[in-house]
């Protein structure tokens, strides 16, 4: 019962994450439920049949904040759930041996990714609220960011939206709202790829429930929520929290000792608290440079 407890408010926790920063909730998830002992193609199909119901609330309200480009959603969700489909079968057939460690290694460098990308660049802004981006770029972006969140349990997020934000040429809300309506397409078509290969033995649906329930009641919040977290700093401590959960996993599929183990978890470890650090004192001082110039606009000419 602790056990399902803990899942839901994980559940909850990663939801307010995803929708804040437009991705982390598989990641996050996964993460766990292999700490907790599923099998990886079981821990993914979960967290994506959970993400079916609360892609649809976390959808829903961005799209009654505005946050919604509906083209956008189409054109990066259809590809997206081809791609989901495949690496779903793909992880379904690969032998448990591979399976483990493979998730492991794309949930670290995926975390290892979200981590330097808020710490040092931080997505660029704009405010066009529909995007320019052509199929030519979304499709491909689709199909790579749908594979690679079925076979590594998360991904969509980290792939699709930090792509759009890096390019800078659509209003984060906009991007973060429309990946996260578009991942709908990309859970349904993960769990059907994982139902098909896999049917329903092995599944714990108390788990698939609990995660649902911590995302249905988190999505509200989150979709409102977007335009005030500091993205820097959350996304910094999110990734790291990724690399920290997933690499002991990684060293050992290597051969390391766990001494070894544990000398470069604490390294990490203290690694990510210092960039966390550095992503708060950064948007501290973009926060004032803002006010300061919002000042000196609002200050009348002598006369």
């Amino acid at each position: 019962m602790r056990k399902l407890i803990l899942i839901g408010l994980v559940g909850l926790a990663a939801q307010l994450v995803d929708g804040g920063l437009g991705m982390g909730y598989g990641v996050t998830s996964s993460s766990l439920l292999l700490l907790v002992g599923l099998t990886p193609a079981l821990a993914s199909a979960s967290v994506h049949l959970a993400e079916v119901g609360t892609n649809v609330a976390s959808g829903l309200s961005h799209w009654r904040l505005g946050n919604v480009d509906w083209s956008l959603v189409l054109r990066l969700g259809v590809p997206g759930a081809v791609g989901a489909f495949a690496g779903a079968t793909f992880l379904s057939n690969l032998s448990t041996v591979w399976a483990g460690p493979l998730m492991a290694v794309i949930l670290a460098a995926l975390g290892a990714y979200i981590l330097a990308r808020f710490a040092f660049r931080p997505p660029a802004v704009s405010h066009a609220r529909v995007t320019p981006h052509t199929s030519q770029f979304l499709v491909p972006l689709g199909l790579l960011g749908g594979f690679v969140d079925a076979t590594g349990g998360g991904g969509w997020g980290p792939v699709s939206t930090t792509s759009l934000l890096s390019a800078g040429k659509t209003a984060p809300r906009t991007v973060i709202g429309s990946v996260d309506t578009s991942e709908f397409l990309v859970s349904l078509f993960a769990s059907i790829g994982f139902l098909a290969a896999l049917g329903t033995s092995g599944l714990d649906f108390r788990i698939v429930g609990v995660l649902l329930v911590g995302g249905l009641i988190a999505a509200p919040l989150a979709a409102w929520l977007v335009t005030k977290l500091p993205a820097r700093v959350l996304g910094t401590a999110v990734g790291g929290l990724i690399v920290v959960t997933n690499l002991r996993n990684v060293l050992a599929a290597l051969g390391a000792s766990p001494t070894t183990q544990w000398v470069a978890l604490g390294a990490v470890v203290l690694l990510w608290f210092t960039l966390v650090g550095h992503s708060l004192v950064q948007h501290r001082r973009q926060a004032a440079a803002v006010v300061a110039e919002r000042s000196e606009t609002l200050e009348p000419e002598p006369a």
